[in-house]
């Protein structure tokens, strides 16, 4: 397959997208997203901030890509393996994000992938845990070929504000309000 990114044909603006909202979903969409570059010969590249851990259904489908999609996509996990909430966040929460926001920025900067997804950043963001303002520079400034995706609740306005996609995932109804919790293979 081409490498798109000498690609006449490959359409060099990238833009900002934004998956926020209390509904399921969000990083669903941004996986989707993921797979069809992918299968066009983009190079992603997808941090997933607040989740550590291996096991995520998504990330066994990652290790069983074939190794021509592997050359072209990474996965980082850059969170500790558990659910960080704003009154148990520890040093681990800190290191770990910012490792993963490291990634991030040398891989913006430097142009190496056409779709960086950056998944439950805006809950890092919330949090305190990526500073809005750097991220804000980033997004204005990014290489203009470089899609960037930002997943998760409470998306800030200023993100929101910068961004050419926004799409907010309402619950509308749910199976967990009648007590069904998370499933294999659904929600992870």
């Amino acid at each position: 397959m081409e490498n798109n990114l000498h690609n006449p044909k490959f359409n060099k603006h990238g833009y900002i997208q934004v998956y926020t909202g209390n509904g399921k979903g969000k990083t669903t969409a941004s996986l989707g997203l993921a797979l069809r570059a992918l299968g066009r010969g983009w190079h992603v590249l997808i941090i997933m901030f607040t989740k550590g851990g291996s096991d995520y259904g998504e990330l066994y489908s990652f290790a069983n890509l074939s190794d021509e999609i592997k050359r072209r996509f990474k996965v980082i996990n850059a969170g500790a393996d558990r659910i960080v909430y704003r009154d148990n966040i520890e040093e681990i929460d800190k290191k770990e994000i910012k490792k993963g926001w490291d990634i991030a920025l040398d891989a913006i900067k430097n142009n190496k992938y056409q779709l960086v997804i950056l998944d439950e950043i805006n809950i890092a963001i919330d949090l305190g845990l990526i500073n809005l303002n750097e991220v804000l520079e980033v997004l204005k400034n990014k290489p203009q070929d470089i899609e960037i995706v930002l997943t998760g609740r409470n998306a800030k306005d200023e993100i929101i504000e910068v961004a050419h996609l926004v799409s907010e995932i309402v619950p509308v109804k749910h199976y967990w309000d009648i007590g069904v919790s998370a499933r294999e293979g659904m929600e992870y």
